[in-house]
This record gives structure tokens, C-alpha cells and sequence, in this order.
């Protein structure tokens, strides 16, 4: 089983935005840890399930990705994972048309909007969905507390607070 370190951005039904994002923002990213300069794989698009969903995978970062293949994972301490992951929300500023969007380890299921309003109303509620970014229109809908805050025109945020553990044996 893989666990990644990921952006992953839901553009809802409009599979064309995040075709447009991938030929462009996402296109050869490149972000920092630390010293270390690390690269992206190319962004994944999957149209196949309820909404068009995005990712953007940091090489060797995660444990057991299969885009990884061979090479050799890196060791990157929380603050270097903090780093990387800030980085990756700012690749997100320079996107428009998603829905929701999360860093960190596997957050896809912070995505579904209809899924979190049934299931994660009390956190959406407090504030304790940490990173989460979501479409604006979506406040009063989707009970989003005060804690939500502008993360760019349009969208809102619980500002990401970093990692607080390296990566498997980091």
C-alpha cells in the first residue's frame, strides 16, 4: 500500500480546468526542502470518478509509490516536509476553478464536499481540518466556521501548520 505526500485539488465537474492546470501551473514543478530542490511528477488526472480530481506527487517523498519506482526515497525531517508542503500550496494559489484541495499524507478524502458536510461537520465547524482549502461560495453550505480564512480571491482556508513528523524514519 502506497501513502503519498500530495496535493490533490477537486475541480468538480469540469474535467477541462484541471487538464488546463496540469498543462500549466503544475507542469514541471519543482519546489524546495531544506537544501534539497524536489521535483514533481507530472500532474495525474483521474475524470473517472463523481468530480475531476488533480494531484501533484513530490519523487521519492512517498513510501511505496509506484511512479517512484527504484529510486531511493528521500529522508526529509518535518520542518523539510513543512517546507515542501508550503511550497505546494502556493503552487495551488496560482490555480482557479476547483471545488477543494488539500496537502499532506493521502488527503484525498478531504475533497468530497458532499462526503465532509455529512461526515466532518464538527470540524468543519472548528476549524480542525487543517490545510483544507475550499471554494468560497461553499461557506454557508458546507458550515464552515471562522476559522476558515481567504487563502486567495474566491477560496478559503485553515492555514496549513507544517508537518509535525518526518517522513518514515526521516
Amino acid at each position: 500500500m502506497a501513502v503519498v505526500f500530495e496535493l490533490v485539488v477537486n475541480f468538480g465537474s469540469d474535467p477541462g480546468a484541471a487538464r488546463e492546470a496540469a498543462r500549466g501551473p503544475l507542469a514541471s514543478t519543482v519546489l524546495r526542502a531544506g537544501a534539497r530542490h524536489v521535483a514533481c511528477h507530472p500532474p495525474l488526472l483521474n475524470t473517472r470518478g463523481p468530480y475531476a480530481e488533480l494531484s501533484l506527487i513530490p519523487v521519492a517523498v512517498g513510501y511505496g509509490v509506484s511512479l517512484d519506482r527504484d529510486l531511493p526515497r528521500l529522508r526529509l525531517s518535518a520542518a523539510e516536509l513543512s517546507e515542501l508542503g508550503h511550497g505546494l500550496y502556493a503552487v495551488l494559489r496560482r490555480l482557479d476553478g476547483y471545488v477543494a484541495a488539500a496537502v499532506g499524507w493521502d488527503p484525498e478524502w478531504q475533497l468530497d464536499t458532499a462526503g465532509l458536510a455529512a461526515d466532518w461537520s464538527e470540524e468543519l465547524a472548528d476549524g480542525s481540518l487543517d490545510g483544507h482549502v475550499v471554494r468560497e461560495s461553499l461557506r454557508d453550505e458546507l458550515g464552515l466556521g471562522d476559522a476558515y480564512v481567504p487563502f486567495r480571491p474566491g477560496y478559503l482556508w485553515v492555514p496549513y501548520r507544517g508537518e509535525t513528523r518526518p517522513n518514515f524514519g526521516g
